[in-house]
């Protein structure tokens, strides 16, 4: 049964924790907006993300190291305004978390904005300031593997796993966040061994995205899903949807009445 038609009671981070337990699979998206967080809580998706995608997806920036707080802010309180029963994570942006004090500041000021929870990339190197913003009763939501934070430093998006220093780094990292007391943990592009190994020597689920099937749950960008971005092409994404070109459709559509209605 979809998670969102068990309950209408707002669901928290501690109920995303317990999905793992109760067998539960977690189907998270991304949202952006007023209009995407309804039509996503309404569908019954029980974790929404405000991620730093938007960086890409909706600014046009060439990857996700460009993405301010400001603009993270504005896009949380727009999808904040929808008032979802979905629990509401937001991304940490780039260079956010540098310090402990950085790390606390903007994760207060992203749940100023809304979000019921934040999510930051990397693992031991970042375990203070995750212990930190848990502390200040932050809900914590962590990211391992490919990490798009640091896609310039490793030049490119790459898989994650495929040899023994990564494997046992991403266990220990993983360990570690679970320890620290995140709820969840997003493994990008980790190989599907490695992503299914971690998932069962951790309590807390992992989400994978482009990972395998091995997690305890999914994670994807929105417009990918829906086949909104069809200028991008991802191995790990198969659109459920071509909504670009139903889009270009229904707008010439309209474009070619408008010009008949002149014309009559």
């Amino acid at each position: 049964m979809v998670f969102g038609m068990t309950t209408r009671s707002k669901v928290t981070d501690d109920e995303i924790r317990q999905m793992k337990s109760l067998g539960r699979k977690v189907a998270a998206l991304t949202a952006y907006d007023y209009p995407m967080t309804k039509l996503l809580d309404d569908a019954g998706i029980p974790l929404i993300l405000v991620g730093d995608s938007l960086g890409m997806v909706v600014l046009g920036y060439p990857d996700t190291t460009h993405v301010t707080m400001a603009e993270m802010e504005h896009h949380v309180r727009a999808a904040a305004r929808a008032q979802p029963r979905a629990l509401l994570s937001a991304d940490l942006p780039f260079r956010s978390y540098e310090t402990v004090q950085d790390a606390v500041t903007n994760a207060r000021r992203l749940i100023a904005a809304g979000a019921e929870a934040v999510k930051a990339e990397g693992g031991i190197e970042i375990i203070d300031q995750v212990k930190a913003i848990i502390a200040e009763g932050i809900p914590f939501f962590g990211h391992l593997g490919m990490l798009p934070q640091h896609v310039l430093e490793v030049g490119g998006y790459k898989v994650q796993g495929k040899v023994e220093s990564e494997h046992q780094r991403l266990l220990q990292d993983a360990k570690a966040l679970e320890q620290a007391g995140a709820f969840a943990l997003v493994l990008e592009l980790v190989t599907s061994p490695v992503a299914g190994e971690i998932s069962t020597h951790i309590s807390i689920p992992t989400i994978g995205i482009g990972s395998g099937k091995l997690c305890d749950g999914q994670v994807l960008v929105t417009p990918d899903l829906l086949g909104m971005l069809p200028w991008f092409s991802l191995k790990h994404v198969k659109p459920r949807l071509n909504a670009a070109e139903q889009m270009r459709r229904v707008v010439s559509e309209w474009q070619e009445s408008v010009c008949q209605q002149a014309m009559a």
